[in-house]
């Protein structure tokens, strides 16, 4: 049976991004439940593709985590973090940016799906956001409050504040 318009669903999440999200929040998300509650969301939902992409120390990095995300199903990008120095803070830091992974693969597999879930704030998916907004995908970005970018949110057709929909995706400690 074919899956109706609109019915088809990918979901991008930028890990770093979310990582400090949930940091600022206190709490953590439940990569199956995320899967789960967004799939439950709408009658129906097909779940096409589900992305993952992290940074890492080194490639042995996170090893158990990135496992258990392919057992769920997730697709998951990583690239080993690079270090710079900031000149604000005076500190060295570390950073893996992902976006363009996220940008490809959400345009390589764009056909295969009608709406689009991005857990990610940054601003610099607005461009992208945009784009496929115009080919009638329907996009969810999902962040914080004080983390999510306003070109982001301005361009999205929803978007979810993590704080609202914790009850079903807040990882349990057992």
């Amino acid at each position: 049976m074919a899956t109706s318009p609109l019915n088809r669903l990918s979901i991008f999440v930028d890990g770093n991004n979310m990582f400090y999200a949930q940091q600022k929040n206190g709490w953590f998300f439940d990569p199956k439940r995320i899967l789960e509650y967004f799939i439950q969301e709408t009658e129906g939902l097909s779940l096409v593709n589900a992305f993952w992409y992290t940074g890492l120390k080194d490639s042995q990095d996170q090893r158990g985590f990135r496992d258990a995300l392919i057992s769920l199903g997730y697709t998951v990008r990583t690239k080993v973090l690079k270090e710079y120095y900031d000149d604000t803070s005076g500190r060295y830091s570390q950073k893996a940016n992902l976006d363009i992974e996220i940008v490809v693969d959400m345009f390589n597999t764009a056909e295969q799906y009608d709406r689009v879930v991005l857990l990610s704030g940054d601003g610099d998916f607005e461009r992208a956001i945009e784009l496929l907004r115009s080919k009638n995908t329907h996009i969810t970005v999902v962040s914080t409050e004080g983390m999510i970018a306003r070109e982001l949110r301005n361009v999205t057709d929803r978007y979810i504040d993590l704080n609202k929909i914790r009850h079903a995706i807040e990882k349990s400690d057992s």
